[in-house]
C-alpha cells in the first residue's frame, strides 16, 4: 500500500494490530468517528473471530459455546467502516512506516496469504500477551494454556475425551478410575478454571455420560505464593480457597512448580503429582518473537514500553494498550495491571489522543482508574472488590451481588464493542439462549 494513490496523498491510515478487547473497541470507535473518504482503518489480527479472553475458561470447561458469542471481524468490519486484514504481525519498519504480515498458510501448509506489507500513518499495538513459562522445562510441551478459542477448544475436546474413556472404565466395572486435572497458577484464570471444571462434572451426567460420577473428576490447583488470587484482599482470597475446597476443589499455595513431565507436574518439596491434563496458567509475558518485530524498547516480560500518553517511548506514532504494553505512570510503584478494565481505558484514552494529533492538539496523559477485581466461582458464586479508588476505598463482595456485578462486565463489554443498540439487542439474546440452549457443550 503506497503512500500515493493515482496522484493524490492517500487516506490517512491507522493500524491496529490485535482484536481482543481494547483493539476490537477502538476500530468501532474510530470507523464511526471517521468517514472512508478520509481514513483507512484497518485491523490486522491472526484469527478470524474474536472471542472475550476472560470467558476462554468458560468455553474449555464447555459451559460456553464460543460459535454463539463470538464476533466476526469481517462482519463487524463492515458494519462499522474499517478493513480487516488476516495476518500474523512479523515485523515493525519505524523508518517506512509500514508493517510486515508473516505468510497465512492452511493446515497442510500450503500459503494463503503471502508475506504483506502495510503502510501507517498512526500503529496501534493490541495484540496481548502469552502466557510466562517463567523457564520451568516442560510447560510449553506438556501443559495447555488459554489465550485463545482454539486453546479453550483443544481442552474441552481433551477434557471430554478422558471423561468418556473413564465413564467407559466405569461400565466395565473400574469403579476406581478418575480424570485428573492439575491447574498451575492461583489467579483469575485458575481460579475461574477450577470452578467451572466442577460445573461441567455435575453436567456430564444430564448430556449423556450415564455411569460418569462427578466425584471421579479430581482437580488440584497449585499456586506458588501463600495464597491465590493475590490481587484480592486477604480476606477474599481465603474465601475464594474455602469455597473452591468446598466445590471439591484441592487447592494448594506455596506449591512452586519445578518441572511437567507427561501426565506429571513436580513440585519443590514434595511428591510428584500425577495429572491428565496440566493446565498452565501461572502469569503473562510479551508475545513470542516480540523481539524481533522492532527495535522498540521492551520491558523484561517483553511489552512495549510506553510513556503515559500511550505512545511507545521511542515513537510518538506508534501507540500499544493492554497486555502488550509497559504503563507505569508517574507516581505509581507497578505498572497498570494486566486487565481487561485496562484495556478498554487505554482504548479509549488513544482513540482521544488519535483525534487530537490529527487536529494539532497535545495528547492527553492515561489515569487509571481501578473499578475493582471480581472472580466467578462458575454458576455458583463470585467474589470480588468494588469501586476501587473511585470512592478512596475498596467494597468487598461476594455471592449473588458478585455474581450479577461480574455479567455485567461482559455486558458493557458487549456495548463496548457494539455500541448501545446492538450491544443491548445482544444482551437480551444472550439472555435467551441461557434459557433455551443446552447448558453443556459436548462437542
Amino acid at each position: 500500500m503506497n503512500n500515493m494513490e493515482h496522484g493524490r496523498v492517500s487516506k490517512t491510515q491507522i493500524v491496529v494490530v490485535g482484536g481482543g478487547a481494547g483493539g476490537l473497541e477502538l476500530v468501532r470507535k474510530l470507523g464511526a468517528k471517521y468517514s472512508r473518504k478520509t481514513h483507512d482503518i484497518i485491523l490486522v489480527d491472526c484469527n478470524l473471530t474474536h472471542v472475550w479472553k476472560p470467558l476462554l475458561h468458560e468455553v474449555a470447561a464447555g459451559s460456553l459455546d464460543a460459535n454463539m458469542d463470538e464476533v466476526g471481524y469481517g462482519g463487524h468490519a463492515v458494519r462499522w467502516g474499517y478493513r480487516f486484514f488476516h495476518g500474523r504481525l512479523e515485523t515493525i519498519d519505524r523508518e517506512k512506516k509500514q508493517i510486515t504480515t508473516t505468510p497465512l498458510m492452511d493446515d497442510e501448509g500450503n500459503e494463503i496469504i503471502s508475506r504483506h506489507t502495510i503502510r501507517y500513518d498512526y500503529l496501534v499495538l493490541a495484540f496481548g500477551g502469552v502466557s510466562n513459562d517463567f523457564g520451568v522445562p516442560g510447560v510449553r510441551e506438556h501443559s495447555h494454556f488459554l489465550e485463545h478459542r482454539a486453546d479453550a477448544d483443544n481442552f474441552r475436546q481433551r477434557l471430554l475425551n478422558a471423561c468418556l474413556r473413564i465413564n467407559h472404565l466405569h461400565s466395565m466395572g473400574d469403579s476406581e478410575a478418575e480424570v485428573r486435572i492439575c491447574i498451575i497458577g492461583g489467579g483469575a484464570t485458575g481460579v475461574e478454571l477450577a470452578a467451572e471444571l466442577h460445573n461441567a462434572a455435575s453436567s456430564l451426567q444430564t448430556y449423556g455420560l450415564e455411569v460418569f460420577v462427578k466425584d471421579k473428576l479430581k482437580v488440584v490447583l497449585l499456586e506458588a505464593g501463600p495464597r491465590i488470587l493475590p490481587g484480592l484482599d486477604p480476606e477474599l482470597s481465603h474465601t475464594a480457597h474455602r469455597e473452591l475446597e468446598q466445590l471439591g476443589v484441592e487447592v494448594r499455595t506455596s506449591a512452586a512448580v519445578t518441572g511437567i513431565l507427561p501426565n506429571r507436574v513436580e513440585t519443590a518439596g514434595a511428591e510428584p503429582l500425577a495429572a491428565d491434563l496440566i493446565v498452565w496458567a501461572a502469569g503473562v509475558k510479551g508475545a513470542d518473537g516480540i523481539q524481533q518485530m522492532s527495535d522498540l524498547e521492551l520491558s523484561r516480560l517483553d511489552t512495549f514500553v510506553v510513556k503515559p500518553s500511550l505512545q511507545t517511548s521511542q515513537d510518538d506514532y506508534i501507540f500499544a494498550l493492554g497486555d502488550c504494553a509497559y504503563c507505569q505512570l508517574p507516581g505509581s510503584e507497578r505498572p497498570v495491571p494486566p486487565r481487561a478494565q485496562s484495556a478498554h481505558q487505554m482504548a479509549s484514552l488513544i482513540f482521544e489522543n488519535l483525534v487530537r494529533l490529527q487536529k494539532g492538539k497535545p495528547v492527553k496523559d492515561f489515569v487509571y482508574n481501578d473499578h475493582g477485581s471480581l472472580v466467578s466461582l462458575s454458576r455458583f458464586s463470585a467474589i470480588g472488590s468494588l469501586m476501587g479508588n473511585l470512592v478512596g476505598g475498596r467494597m468487598a463482595i461476594e455471592g449473588r451481588l458478585a455474581r450479577w456485578a461480574y455479567q455485567s462486565l461482559y455486558r458493557m463489554h458487549l456495548i463496548a464493542i457494539h455500541g448501545y443498540i446492538r450491544g443491548i439487542a445482544l444482551i437480551v439474546i444472550g439472555r435467551v439462549n441461557q434459557i433455551v440452549r443446552p447448558k453443556f457443550k459436548l462437542h
